[in-house]
């Protein structure tokens, strides 16, 4: 990477916190010290250690989470976990040694702690992930795993209950299966004699995310008796007895349901889940629904029929009493505003909380005595926490950070008015947080935090401007802090298109190691992103060419205006999934604007894109129907139709596991590119999906897009304009 511009000596960001640093935040790098902290690079967000969320003991004084750690020379990642003594503010994280590989972690009863492995039982034995635990001691120390479930499939998640006599299990099974595993599971589409995959024409899914459909097989849940902490008995299905009135679809929901779809009743005597039925008008259907199973054998209620849109989180009050929850409105729309609801448990009466305040929930946690509800959602471009009085339904935005809150996450609320969570920035990983009496936290991990001191700083900048229809819209500058020189800019387009480049950590699209390449990145949150308000985010409906791309333009010119050191004569664009498409479109409105384009599993022809995308309610929802519905809107804001205005050169990048924008997109607009003559990169990974969550991929994906940028943005390069001499 040719570093364009000089940094002058920084002060180190962050002072290291007073607590001993666990292993995984340990600097990995054993050369002497820079006089002047380095950029950040690439590899250094790729081996950056992640936290991830913590469970808690049920008195609230321990917790352990898990830290994901990257080997900088395999790239293999693996995690370890840390106990923390939240009653002792000085307390030292300690390392737990479980015996070998283990993910999700979960406090039981007296000191035990449940996690899953995938380690043989006994040696050159079977790999199959089960359930297993593990007594810890009073200094932290953790004795002989010992196993507590070795079911006849493996378990993909399980939900402990309350009082430790039960555990619910899930993992994929047939749902004409009786037990937790049957030998048919996941083959009724292979008809055989050859590989050919059968689906019939009302099967629904037939490909979801970045996997093909097993019809008749599905996430099931599944509650087993606990005898000293070792699963006994046979297992009773949440989802009812085969060919009941029960539910056939996915728990935990797909593709990104977990165990917060699953939820005991505070006394055992039930569980909570959230299920989508299955069948031919699954792929247009957010019609997510909370079931009720109370453990006796019959089938399940379903408490959420009345609503036909999304129904999530179920989340009952400690004392039982009331039952939590988030509800869309409208059916069909997957970024509707996320309302809390509260249902009373004993007489099913059922209010909408928080319908009075115009902003879309994203998770619920009770206090330990069900006086209030904590949540938290996004706000301009923070996620803070509220606190929900269940009473009045009067929500109260907590000031639990110094400055911005930025991203606020993992919320646990602890007995004596103590909050857990997790908090990152543009500028930095999440770290752990515990605020006491509702005031501002203070740090319990430095799981990256030393890290980042070491690396030169970046600097975020908040600004807003008059948008279309005179409309405020938001937007940010991150860029090197003490930069010398003038720096090229960088727009940033989100995707969703209902979301945020708000100021939060990401894997994947971050500011921050892009702007300490040397550049200045601009994000803009047009109309349709997500924290303004639920009118704000509907106003993409239709539209994706119009308002969008005009704040865009309007955000960037208001961007250089307000700050003279980024150069606007050299200038590229890049986004990916919406923020693609519109790399796309813009190559077709606004061609003369950029230097170059990247696009990542962009939307190139809304026609094909149309009959070849999973989740049919997606598009249906944003363009008012079905292609042949609504043909006109669609070929209205459809790229593929300006391809002869086309000019800049572009850096196309796709997964050929991306079944939400098929790889095919990306192959189409790099052939529009070749016949126009066009400088053009294609970079395809033929193991990813809608990401890129390989490590090794993760850096070959920057190290591409910083080389692309260089290219076009570097003084003085001859880019050339031949695309063969790529």
């Amino acid at each position: 990477m040719n570093k364009r511009f000089g940094f002058a000596t920084l002060a180190a960001s962050a002072a290291a916190l007073s607590i001993a640093t666990p292993l995984a935040a340990q600097d990995r790098q054993s050369a002497p010290r820079q006089s002047a902290p380095a950029a950040m690079s690439a590899e250094d967000l790729v081996t950056m250690p992640r936290l991830g969320a913590p469970s808690v003991s049920d008195d609230g004084n321990l917790t352990v989470y898990p830290v994901t750690v990257t080997d900088p020379a395999s790239y293999a990642r693996s995690s370890e976990f840390f106990l923390r003594n939240l009653a002792d503010p000085s307390a030292t994280p300690v390392r737990l040694d479980l015996g070998g590989p283990a993910n999700s972690a979960m406090f039981g009863e007296n000191g035990w702690l449940y996690f899953l492995s995938s380690r043989a039982v006994a040696a050159g034995g079977e790999e199959q992930s089960r359930l297993w635990r593990v007594q810890l001691g009073p200094q932290g120390t953790a004795g002989t795993p010992m196993l507590a479930a070795d079911l006849a499939t493996g378990i993909e998640g399980f939900a402990l209950a309350p009082d430790g006599d039960a555990v619910a299990v899930w993992a994929e099974i047939a749902r004409d299966c009786p037990t937790f595993g049957c030998e048919g599971d996941g083959s009724a589409h292979l008809t055989g004699p050859g590989d050919g995959l059968l689906y019939e024409g009302d099967v629904g899914f037939v490909r979801h995310w970045d996997s093909w459909e097993t019809p008749g097989t599905f996430s099931r849940v599944f509650v087993f008796g606990l005898e000293d902490g070792r699963v006994a008995g046979e297992g009773r299905a949440l989802d009812g007895a085969p060919g009941g009135s029960g539910p056939t679809g996915d728990t935990p929901t797909k593709p990104f349901g977990g165990g917060e779809d699953v939820a005991w009743a505070p006394d055992g005597s039930g569980v909570y889940f959230v299920a989508r039925e299955t069948g031919a008008g699954e792929p247009t259907s957010t019609n997510l629904d909370i079931w009720w199973a109370d453990l006796s054998g019959a089938a399940p209620t379903n408490l959420t029929a009345a609503n036909h849109a999304t129904d999530a989180l179920p989340t009952p009050s400690p004392d039982g009493k009331y039952l939590a929850y988030l509800a869309m409105a409208r059916p069909g729309y997957e970024s509707d505003r996320m309302v809390v609801q509260l249902r009373d448990v004993a007489t099913g009466q059922t209010r909408a909380l928080t319908q009075d305040f115009d902003r879309s929930f994203g998770s619920l946690a009770w206090t330990p005595d069900s006086q209030y509800i904590v949540a938290t959602a996004q706000d301009v471009l923070d996620t803070p926490a509220y606190r929900i009085d269940p009473r009045t339904g009067a929500v109260e935005r907590l000031d639990l950070m110094a400055g911005h809150e930025a991203h606020i996450g993992n919320v646990v609320p602890l007995e004596g008015e103590r909050l857990l969570f997790t908090r990152d920035s543009i500028g930095a990983p999440p770290e752990l947080y515990l605020s006491r009496g509702w005031d501002q936290a203070k740090p319990l991990t430095e799981i990256a935090s030393t890290r980042m001191g070491q690396l030169a700083s970046i600097v975020t900048r908040r600004f807003s401007f008059p948008g279309a229809e005179g409309e405020t819209v938001w937007g940010q500058i991150t860029k090197p802090e003490n930069a010398e020189g003038e720096l090229p800019a960088i727009l940033y387009v989100h995707g969703g298109p209902q979301g945020s480049f708000n100021d939060a950590w990401s894997t994947r699209w971050n500011p921050r190691v892009l702007a300490s390449q040397g550049y200045a990145v601009i994000s803009v949150d047009f109309h349709g992103s997500t924290g303004y308000g639920q009118a704000f985010t509907d106003a993409i409906n239709r539209d994706w060419g119009g308002k969008p791309l005009e704040d865009l333009q309007k955000g960037l010119a208001a961007a250089l205006a307000l700050d003279p050191q980024i150069d606007g004569n050299r200038a590229c664009a890049m986004g990916a999934s919406y923020g693609g498409y519109m790399m796309n479109w813009i190559a077709g409105q606004w061609p003369e604007r950029f230097d170059c384009l990247v696009q990542h599993d962009g939307l190139f022809d809304m026609r094909s894109f149309y009959y070849a995308t999973e989740e049919l309610w997606f598009p249906r929802w944003d363009f008012g129907g079905s292609y042949q519905e609504q043909a006109e809107t669609y070929e209205r804001w459809n790229p593929v139709n300006f391809v002869d205005r086309w000019q800049t050169p572009m850096l196309v990048i796709t997964g050929q596991k991306d079944f939400r924008v098929p790889y095919t997109q990306g192959i189409q607009s790099f052939t529009a590119l070749q016949e126009r003559g066009i400088p053009s990169q294609l970079l395809v990974f033929p193991e990813e999906n809608h990401w890129v969550l390989n490590a090794k991929n993760s850096l070959q994906w920057h190290q591409t897009v910083f080389a692309w940028l260089d290219r076009w943005l570097t003084p003085g390069a001859d880019p050339g304009a031949d695309p063969d001499s790529e």
